[in-house]
Parts: C-alpha cells; sequence; structure tokens
C-alpha cells in the first residue's frame, strides 16, 4: 500500500514541471491571440479608439484600422507615395522678413479719364449714334446729331451780321456785331470748317452733330433718339479704363502708417498671382459718411482693360520687418489646439513631425523662433496629408505627448 502511494507520488511531482509549461504555453498564445485583434479609429478624430469596427460617435465617419504597436513617430514613404501626395520640401536658411497689414478695397473708374457728354443747345435729339452702354468709341466719333431752332437762329443772325459788314466794311460796329454773332456760333460747337461751310452756302442748317471728347465706354445713356433737351442737358457719359483708382479702408487708429508717397502691393480678386504696386496719392483728411473709416487712394495701370470697376481688391500695407530671421511658407505650419508643428524629412522618404514656435508672419511666409535650425528639410507642399496619414496608421495624433 505505502509503495502504491509512493509511485503516485512521484508521478505527480514528475508531471507538475510539464503541466506548468504547458499552461505557460497556453497562456502565450492567449496574449498573442489578443494582441493580434485589430483596433480602430476616427481619422478625424483619433482619441475614438475600439476593438471593432463601426462608425465614430462624434462625425460619424467610419473606423478605420491601425496598428497601436507601432509608436514610433515616423513615417516612411515611397517614391511613388510621395510624387502622388504632391510633398515637396525645402532647405531653410535665415533671410529677411516683413510683416503687411491688410486693406480691404476696391477698384473704381478714375475721374480724370471721365467724361460727361452734354448738349450745348436745347432742342430734339434726332438721331443717336450710340444706342446701348458699354459700348466703345473713341475720340472725335459722332455721337448724336441734335436738331436746334436756336442754332438755327444764330446762324441767320451770322449771315445778316456778315451781309451788313459786307455793305459797310469800314463800319466799326458792324464789325462787332460780326464778331459777337460768330462767337456764339463758336460757343454752340460750330467749327471753323462749319462757320466757313455756312458762309459759302448761304444755307441755315439747323442740325449739329457732337462727337465724343474721350476714346473709353459708354456708361450711361441718359437719352433716346426724338426727345428733347434743354442746354446743357446730359446726353451721356463717357469713362476710360486704362488707369483705375484704388480705394482701401482705414481705421483712424492706423492712418499714421499710411503715408502719402508709400509704395504698396495691391492683389486683385482673381488675379492672385499677378500682385501690382501702387503708390498711395491720397489720404482722405475726413471720415467716410456713416462709417469710422478713413479712405487711402492710389492709381495702377489697366493693360488690356482686363480689370472692371467694383473688383474687390486687397493693399497689403508694410508694418515692419526682420532680418536674419528663419521662416517657412504658411502651408507648411500645421495648427491645432496643441500648438503649432512642421514635418521634416530626415532622409529619403523619412518623415517626422517637429512642434515648433512662431513669431511674425504675412499672407505668404511665418517666422520660426524655435524647433528648428538652419539647413532642416522642411516639407512645404502635402504637409497635411503626412498629418492625416500619421493618424491613420499610428491612430495618434502626432503632436500628442511633444513639447516645443
Amino acid at each position: 500500500m505505502e509503495r502504491k502511494k509512493f509511485i503516485r507520488t512521484m508521478a505527480v511531482v514528475s508531471l507538475a514541471p510539464a503541466l506548468l509549461l504547458a499552461a505557460c504555453k497556453d497562456t502565450g498564445r492567449r496574449k498573442t491571440a489578443e494582441g493580434a485583434v485589430k483596433t480602430y479609429t476616427c481619422p478625424m478624430h483619433p482619441q475614438i479608439v475600439q476593438n471593432q469596427p463601426g462608425t465614430c460617435p462624434i462625425c460619424g465617419m467610419e473606423l478605420v484600422p491601425f496598428d497601436k504597436n507601432n509608436k514610433t513617430a515616423e513615417l516612411t514613404l515611397g517614391d511613388n507615395q510621395v510624387a502622388l501626395a504632391n510633398i515637396t520640401t525645402m532647405t531653410i536658411g535665415a533671410g529677411a522678413l516683413a510683416n503687411h497689414k491688410q486693406l480691404n478695397g476696391r477698384l473704381t473708374t478714375d475721374p480724370e479719364q471721365t467724361a460727361v457728354i452734354s448738349s450745348r443747345v436745347a432742342g430734339r435729339i434726332e438721331v443717336l449714334y450710340v444706342k446701348e452702354t458699354g459700348v466703345r468709341v473713341t475720340k472725335g466719333q459722332p455721337l448724336y446729331k441734335i436738331y436746334s431752332e436756336q442754332l438755327a437762329s444764330l446762324q441767320q443772325e451770322y449771315l445778316l451780321a456778315v451781309a451788313q459788314l459786307r455793305q459797310f466794311p469800314g463800319d466799326s460796329r458792324f464789325q462787332q456785331i460780326e464778331k459777337a454773332a460768330r462767337q456764339k456760333l463758336s460757343l454752340y460747337d460750330q467749327s471753323e470748317a462749319q462757320i466757313s461751310q455756312l458762309l459759302k452756302s448761304q444755307q441755315v442748317n439747323p442740325y449739329v452733330t457732337y462727337p465724343a471728347a474721350i476714346s473709353g465706354i459708354v456708361s450711361a445713356l441718359t437719352v433716346s433718339e426724338g426727345q428733347y433737351v434743354s442746354e446743357g442737358g446730359v446726353v451721356m457719359r463717357v469713362e476710360g479704363y486704362d488707369h483705375l483708382w484704388v480705394e482701401a479702408d482705414v481705421y483712424p487708429a492706423e492712418v499714421s502708417l499710411v503715408q502719402t508717397g508709400q509704395p504698396v502691393k495691391v492683389v486683385i480678386a482673381g488675379w492672385e498671382n499677378e500682385p501690382q504696386t501702387m503708390t498711395i496719392q491720397f489720404i482722405n483728411p475726413a471720415l467716410q459718411a456713416g462709417s469710422q473709416l478713413v479712405q487711402v487712394r492710389g492709381t495702377i495701370p489697366n493693360p488690356g482693360q482686363r480689370w472692371q470697376p467694383g473688383l474687390q481688391a486687397s493693399i497689403f500695407l508694410p508694418v515692419n520687418s526682420k532680418g536674419n530671421v528663419l521662416s517657412v511658407p504658411v502651408d507648411a505650419v500645421i495648427r491645432d489646439g496643441k500648438g503649432t508643428q512642421v514635418w521634416i524629412e530626415k532622409a529619403h522618404g523619412k518623415f517626422v513631425p517637429r512642434m515648433v514656435s512662431i513669431g511674425m508672419e504675412n499672407a505668404d511666409v511665418v517666422e520660426i523662433t524655435g524647433g528648428l535650425q538652419a539647413g532642416d528639410k522642411v516639407v512645404v507642399t502635402g504637409a497635411y496629408l503626412l498629418y492625416s496619414e500619421f493618424i491613420l496608421k499610428k491612430g495618434a495624433d502626432p503632436m500628442a505627448g511633444m513639447s516645443k
């Protein structure tokens, strides 16, 4: 009996290590199986993490799988991926940086290139040679013909004065009457050639044709054929667009930043790649009616008349500048609630995020005050794609846990 008990005891003791080893292997297999479970996150909200597919409770996007065990803050992309994402880099260095203040403005017509065509005589519009607005006219081109009884009377008066002077050539009084009658015709836009023709034909012509005083576009037409107009009545307005005014609004506290003769940059909406240089020509000393704004003005050329009055424009006023600073393009900087970040290319195809401190900036570049040094290779286009790719692959914000 004691012998059998001894044998059973020895068997248990000899099997215990094997059972323990098997249990450990089973535990390892279970852990491995647990580690192989996929983890899912939201591309827009990396704080959402779960072990099964679904939708984001914040934005409703489909969750995507990611490898939660890969914690390296680095992305490796192939040449094809870099080309498809349009990722480009630049090596930064120190240089000058100017800051600008943006003013809202607009293009308007230049009054010096505007002519109001009015009737010199009272009468009836017999013929309109231009019957609609938007028509281009050239200087000297006939615009309208008017019938004027008053002009006919003046012509008849002049013919009588000339006849009297011929009867009494030495009479100074008749000389003065003839001169006065001729002067009246000149005031009614009768040219020397027309007066000479009147003397030659001895026929009264009650019609007078008015030409365009300048070349430009007919912007307003206030009469129609057959309509009677008074002396001085407006018939049409012609505007030239070879040069345009740029008017900008400035708050009174900022007027000290603007000076007459100061060069500024003008960017017209739709032509952002073609900035214009303008000189400030006038600063209105009074506030605009109904607002607390001061108006400043300058002139820009309008080659080919490609811009129209009324277009919006932005005026960039130099405020201050710095020399010998590190700067990167605005698109290279990613900003969120955790700070500002850029992406660095450490080696070919290897990109890492870098927290940075920024300073002065303008519409094109941003000053880097910390986090980078001259010679770093910074991603200037495609930074946001790298940011999104990092979240998709790592399931975390690349700025998480980073410090400047």
